[in-house]
């Protein structure tokens, strides 16, 4: 077996199929774009679906990738298993209605077997294959694979439901008998069983069916080939390791780890392990995950990564670590990957910083957890029962991040157990939840014949001109390709266009098409691109359009000036915003209108309105100081030695635009821009929000839009200073400020006067004590304002030690509250929570509290003294 590291193993994968004439895709973001099936990008073949579906038609029908990819499914089984993980690397190769089975089976025996590449022994490899599939077993053999190594395996057809589908052929590794966990006769001891000597290492699908929706299989028009091997997998079996967690991937996280804890040593002992592991595991995918713009939150992928460090906290408390620890985990985390992912590395101090700041909120969390465990526990014991409720025990989980088996072993040490059974319950009704919430969208559609075989060429020349004269070459209607368009709406291609297609953001172009005459025959409603990357024109069909025959063209030439100028303001303002925040702040989203731009950014926590204000100006200095605005084309090498920013979710051509300001910002850009800085005229940010877990977004107007937006603002100012009798405008923040101060004197004399008169009723309240059972009971209404008020009268019925327990009600707002106090030397035998429960239906409320103070809400203020009778009633019954 060769030495090989995993960055070699990698590399030797996706030059194998870049020799076989496939283009080396790079790994695409966590965070899927455009694509709200999916939470994460978990699969090679999810960064395909627009090729294989037939939305876009790739430059080269083969690629291959090593996609970085996250599952957490099964979480819990991360650090039990030898090979669940979190985030993984999926190597794959990929036909686009390109080669076949012959191809897919030979190059990969090749690759395999071959002494130039991966060169294992042909004898412990195994292939299972779909019993119907000769042809997969024919290849196999003609390959060179043994007979007796290839296994018909009923389960070898891959189906999600309706969609393509078809068989597939999994490759086996036997590790040999060291690694036999079964018993000879063992129905599960062979490849393609559950075990641990043979280990699947590639699976190759064929899809050649389409799954209809009565049920029936068709073939389809073009049969493509999807493949995928776990790197982490053919790693384990170069660096001969006992699972995964023993390769160079994860080792050397697992030794910075041990160094962190308390004396613990990776293999010593078992429960130990699975915390290296679950630590290992986890601190990769939170590194990746926050490095790709995903930020901790509580929901969606923010949730995913909160609940991650949250488990990699606990087992780092169970390893005897102290205090936070995983940020010190990520550069060890870059420096591992390096050679695909450099861009971990040059984020790490960012990523650190995110999860040392979720590590510290966590500390806090954790100490509730505990009180709330604590206090179950101590309940149980006072009350006798013997098991904590599967709801409590998953609420532990769910709010407090707590594994149900930190919690079970705490419960051990007490005594008592835990309802596994309703737990497990709890879980599914989230995960039904979290998978409703999700909806059934399909995964892959069927590939669609129209387009993706029309590649009429189409020129898009609206960078230098807005009107043309062009024929029209292809026209779409009711879905079927026609040489006439009537009425109505169609769809047409031209075989130049001045109309922008939507892209990166900026909305399409909008304007009309004429006869040669003059006359309007249609208005261009909106611009995509068609599979083959044509300018496709959907049109409001207003007078007869023939293919073949010649028009004019003409844009929108007032809205796409204001577009341009809102385009270009967008690349300063990321620039802008990198100069304020620093660099790892990164674009998320843009929209580009015509009377508006959007601009979504990452950004850890809240936006310092200072900072806006600065990056804002920032913006208006380039736009005065009238700077040049440049474009070139170029490939994608020259563009990043220009300094070109790229996204990491963006994939590029062979040839890139490249668009400058001055020397202010370089971008990769193929939309359009204004000529100069100066014709922006003025930006102004009109707004700023958070719009998911550390992502936030401006929106911002230029230009007449701009001037309008400070015009009405300053007629609103000048209103308000009529309406305060100032005559100069820098005069209207001082007296609103006078105003304010006034308002807060007046505020609190109220408060003290309200103060003085419910101390006033209270002493007559507070001289009325009644023995309830064993208590002394002082209740009573008073007249309050807020509840503060009433606090307040509890804090000094506490100080004079009146009596055992306190009931205060009033009505504030028209609405009933109660207030119940219970004095120290009581509260094993009263709780103030127990109280509030019992009384505040009364009032038509409810509750609750700690044991020595509780407070309840109600819409009947009517019940209160029903509430005060109650409260003596309950107390009579208490022991």
């Amino acid at each position: 077996m060769k030495e090989l590291s995993s960055s070699q193993i990698r590399q030797m994968y996706l030059d194998f199929f870049q020799s076989k004439g496939h283009t080396i895709e790079p790994s695409a973001s966590l965070v899927p774009k455009d694509d709200p099936s999916l939470l994460w990008i978990n699969s090679g073949v999810a960064t395909m679906k627009k090729y294989f579906s037939g939305q876009v038609v790739p430059e080269n029908p083969r690629l291959t990738s090593s996609q970085k990819s996250i599952r957490t499914n099964d979480i819990e089984n991360v650090g039990r298993t030898a090979r669940h993980h979190t985030l993984f690397e999926m190597l794959g190769n990929f036909s686009v209605g390109d080669y076949f089975k012959k191809e897919a089976i030979t190059w990969a025996w090749e690759l395999l077997t071959s002494p130039d590449w991966f060169g294992w022994d042909p004898d412990k490899l195994y292939m299972t294959v779909y019993p119907k599939d000769t042809d997969a077993q024919e290849f196999w053999e003609k390959a060179g694979v043994a007979p007796d190594h290839i296994i018909p395996v009923e389960d070898n057809f891959w189906d999600i439901g309706e969609g393509p589908s078809g068989p597939d052929s999994e490759i086996f590794y036997d590790r040999g008998e060291s690694f036999n966990n079964l018993a000879e006769d063992d129905p599960e001891n062979y490849p393609g069983g559950e075990n641990e000597r043979y280990l699947e290492v590639w699976n190759i699908v064929f899809s050649q069916f389409n799954h209809e929706p009565d049920g029936s299989y068709k073939p389809l028009p073009r049969k493509n080939i999807d493949t995928g091997m776990g790197l982490e997998r053919v790693v384990s079996i170069f660096q001969n390791a006992k699972t995964n967690f023993e390769t160079d991937l994860f080792l050397p996280i697992i030794h910075k780890t041990e160094a962190l804890s308390a004396g613990k040593k990776y293999g010593a002992d078992a429960e130990d392990d699975i915390s290296f592991k679950v630590i290992a595991d986890h601190a990769r995918a939170i590194t990746f995950a926050i490095g790709d713009g995903a930020l901790p939150g509580n929901e969606g992928r923010g949730y995913v990564i909160r609940r991650l460090i949250r488990r990699a906290v606990v087992n780092g408390q169970k390893l005897g670590i102290q205090g936070a620890f995983l940020d010190q985990l990520v550069p060890i985390v870059g420096e591992i990957m390096q050679s695909y992912y450099p861009e971990v590395l040059q984020q790490k101090d960012y990523i650190a910083k995110v999860v040392r700041s979720e590590e510290d909120r966590f500390g806090e969390t954790l100490n509730g957890g505990l009180d709330l465990l604590n206090g179950l526990i101590a309940d149980l014991k006072q009350n006798g029962g013997q098991e904590i409720a599967g709801a409590d025990a998953f609420k532990l989980y769910d709010t407090y991040g707590f594994p149900v088996e930190l919690t079970q072993e705490y419960a051990i040490d007490q005594g008592i157990s835990v309802d596994q059974a309703g737990f497990k319950a709890e879980m599914q009704k989230q995960k039904d939840r979290a998978r409703n919430a999700r909806g059934k969208q399909k995964a892959m559609g069927l590939q669609h014949d129209l387009l993706i075989n029309v590649k009429t060429p189409s020129e898009y020349v609206g960078y230098t001109q807005l009107e043309t004269q062009s024929t029209l070459t292809e026209l779409v209607v009711d879905d079927q390709l026609a040489d006439e368009a009537v009425s109505g709406t169609a769809e047409a291609m031209f075989d130049t266009t001045p109309f922008y297609a939507e892209m990166g953001g900026q909305v399409a172009d909008k304007g009309d098409i004429y006869d040669l005459e003059g006359h309007v025959v249609a208005h261009v409603t909106d611009v995509q691109h068609a599979p083959n990357g044509q300018n496709l024109h959907t049109l409001d069909v207003v007078a007869p359009l023939k293919k073949g025959t010649k028009y004019a063209l003409k844009v929108d030439q007032v809205f796409h000036s204001k577009v341009e100028k809102n385009h270009t303001a967008t690349h300063l303002l990321d620039k802008a915003l990198r100069n304020v925040f620093g660099e790892h702040t990164q674009q998320a989203g843009s929209l580009v209108e015509g009377d508006y731009l959007r601009f979504d950014f990452t950004h850890f926590g809240q936006v310092d309105p200072a900072d806006l204000a600065k990056a804002e100006a920032i913006v208006n200095q380039q736009i005065f100081a009238e700077l040049p605005v440049t474009t070139v084309v170029t490939d994608i090498e020259s563009a990043k030695k220009m300094g070109a920013i790229a996204l990491f979710s963006e994939k590029y051509g062979k040839t890139v635009r490249v668009v400058s300001a001055g020397d202010f910002v370089t971008e990769f850009c193929g939309g359009n821009h204004v000529k100069n800085t100066n014709e922006i005229g003025l930006f102004k940010i009109t707004s700023e929000s958070g719009v998911g877990a550390g992502v936030r977004r401006i929106e911002a107007v230029t230009s007449g839009a701009a001037y309008k937006y400070l015009n009405d603002h300053d007629n609103v100012l000048r209103s308000v200073a009529n309406d305060l009798k100032v005559t100069q405008l820098s005069d209207v923040a001082g007296k609103v400020q006078a105003l304010q101060a006034q308002v807060k004197e007046l505020q609190q004399k109220q408060a003290t006067l309200e103060g003085k008169l419910a101390g006033e009723q209270a002493g007559a309240v507070f001289e009325k004590v009644i023995q309830a059972g064993q208590y002394r009971l002082i209740s009573g209404t008073v007249q309050v304002s807020k509840m503060d008020q009433l606090r307040a009268l509890a804090d000094t019925w506490r100080e004079k030690a009146l009596s055992d327990v306190l009931v205060l009600g009033a009505e504030v707002n028209g609405k009933a509250n109660l207030l119940v106090a219970v004095s120290a030397d009581k509260q094993k035998q009263v709780k103030a929570g127990d109280l509030i429960k019992a009384i505040a239906p009364k009032i038509n409320g409810g509750g609750g509290g700690r044991p020595n103070l509780a407070q309840a809400g109600g819409k009947n203020p009517a019940g209160l003294p029903d509430a005060m009778a109650a409260a003596a009633d309950w107390l009579t019954t208490q022991a």
